[in-house]
This record gives structure tokens, C-alpha cells and sequence, in this order.
């Protein structure tokens, strides 16, 4: 059984009447949530927070990332994560539904921001001191409407939330690690394709399928992920693969051979030859080896 919590918006104040929004100022968001930030778990909602203040490491589905002034993190749905602090940090979050944006911005997706335009940007952000202070005071406009009941609460809501995320967008392209240089067309099928991959991987490994799922032929879905990603379909499916794998090992009570079955593989030897090649581990060696 799987014991990785997954966390909805409507936990972390049940009271408030807006379901599909959240905001807090960061050390009280922390210690009312004191007894399970630390530990691994999901959301069903994207979340976006910043430090001004604090020192730590944050863990992102098994990548380890440091945590200072400055630094600004981005989650999508279904990401496992968990903080350790090493000092009191200070800062702001918020967190909102899919929904919650493109309800408001009809044209607009949210993977029109390459921190949630593919999997495969990186999720933080390290803004200089100037920026960090006037991204903040952005967050705390934010966080006062959010507790303030006034008019057009919600219109004022989701145009901040857009605001800051143009601000952050223009500050994370200009690190130049953000991947979205591609086509339109090629943006759209990207997604498309990670999104058929989410659904679908546990069953379905072969490009092929994909392919002909999005109606484009296996050699044009690989043109167009190498082209974007510079990987092939294959590696984008089986890096999935390997991360639910890790995920069911590290956090979950199943068996090794039971966490085979579940990404549908029926030949343990053979799901455990794949998880080497990936990781450089076989699966009872990366369970030993991690905390």
C-alpha cells in the first residue's frame, strides 16, 4: 500500500470558503503545518513559495535542492516533496488549482510558464537580493487579499497570481536553463505527449503508441522531444518509469516484486536490469541506500 500523502488545498483551512486558493505567509504556512512538512508527500494543486529569510534543503522527487534568501520553488500536481530547515525560514507561498488560473485566463495555460512547461525545467529559481525583495512585496499583495474579504476577491486573486508569475517567468528565462524555444505546435504535442505519458505509463512503454495516440507518426513524436528536450520518446518514458519506481520503493510498503507488477512488469530480473541501467543501482540496493 502506498503511504505517500497526497495533500488538497481544502486541509490546510477547511473554514475558508475559497477551495481552489491558498495563501499564507511562510513561518505561520509552517507551523501550523509543523507535523508533516518535513516529511514526504504530494499535492493535488500547484504551489509556488519564496524565502526571504531561512536556510535548508528541499527535496523534489529525489533531487536535492538548496534552500536560502532568494530562492523561489515551483510544484506541479503529484511532485513528492518534503523541507528541512537548517534555520527559521521566512517567506510567502501560495498554492491554486489548475483550474483556478485557466478559468480566469481563459488563453492562457499554465505551461506557458517554463517553470511548469515540462517536467523537465527545473523547479527553483534563485532571484538576486533587489529582485528577491521586490518578487516578496508582490507575494505579500497577494497574501493581504487573500485574508481580506473585499470585492472582486477572486478576479483580484488570479490577476496578482498571473503578475507574479510573468515576473518570475522573465527572471527564470533569463538563466537560460528554461527548455521553451520550441514551435507552438511542437509546445502543444510536448505536453500533450507528457500528460498521455502520466496517464499511461504503468501499461504502455512503446513510442509507437504514444505516437499514434497523438496521431503523428513514431519518427515525428521523437523529432519533436529531441528537438525540444534533447532526449527520444523512449528516455521520457522511462524516466516516468524510473522515478514511480523510485517513489514506490523509497515510500511505499510494497514488495520489490509487487512495486514491479504495479509498473507492469511481470519479469522482476528484467524490471531490476532496467532500474540499474537507469539509476546504477539495482532496486534493493537504491531501497538500502536511501535514507
Amino acid at each position: 500500500m502506498k503511504i505517500i500523502p497526497v495533500l488538497h488545498i481544502q486541509q490546510f483551512e477547511p473554514d475558508v470558503p475559497i477551495s481552489d486558493f491558498y495563501s499564507n505567509d511562510l513561518k505561520t504556512h509552517l507551523e501550523r503545518n509543523r507535523d508533516f512538512f518535513h516529511k514526504p508527500h504530494k499535492h493535488d494543486f500547484y504551489l509556488c513559495v519564496i524565502f526571504s529569510k531561512g536556510s535548508g534543503v528541499h527535496e523534489i522527487d529525489f533531487n536535492t535542492y538548496d534552500i536560502n534568501p532568494g530562492c523561489v520553488f515551483f510544484l506541479k500536481p503529484g511532485q513528492t516533496h518534503y523541507w528541512t530547515f537548517n534555520s527559521n525560514p521566512e517567506g510567502y507561498i501560495f498554492f491554486h488549482t489548475q483550474d483556478f488560473y485557466e478559468l480566469h485566463f481563459a488563453k492562457s495555460k499554465l505551461e506557458q510558464f517554463p517553470f511548469y512547461y515540462t517536467n523537465k525545467n527545473t523547479p527553483s529559481l534563485v532571484l538576486s537580493s533587489k529582485d528577491t525583495r521586490q518578487i516578496s512585496s508582490r507575494f505579500k499583495d497577494l497574501n493581504n487579499e487573500y485574508h481580506n474579504d473585499l470585492l472582486y476577491k477572486k478576479q483580484k486573486l488570479s490577476s496578482l497570481t498571473n503578475t507574479i508569475y510573468i515576473e518570475l517567468a522573465r527572471h527564470y528565462t533569463d538563466t537560460g536553463t528554461a527548455i521553451n524555444n520550441a514551435s507552438a505546435t511542437y509546445t502543444e504535442t510536448l505536453y500533450a505527449f507528457e500528460k498521455m505519458v502520466e496517464t499511461f505509463y504503468r501499461k504502455e512503454k512503446s513510442a509507437k503508441f504514444y505516437a499514434s495516440t497523438l496521431n503523428i507518426t513514431p519518427k515525428h513524436l521523437n523529432r519533436i522531444i529531441n528537438a525540444t528536450l534533447d532526449k527520444t520518446t523512449t528516455d521520457l518514458i522511462m524516466e516516468r518509469v524510473i522515478l514511480e519506481s523510485k517513489r514506490l520503493i523509497v515510500h511505499s510498503k510494497n514488495s520489490l516484486l509487487q512495486i514491479s507488477e504495479i509498473l507492469g512488469y511481470r519479469d522482476y530480473a528484467y524490471f531490476s536490469k532496467i532500474f540499474k541501467l537507469k539509476t546504477g543501482f539495482t532496486p534493493l540496493e537504491f531501497k538500502k541506500s536511501y535514507p
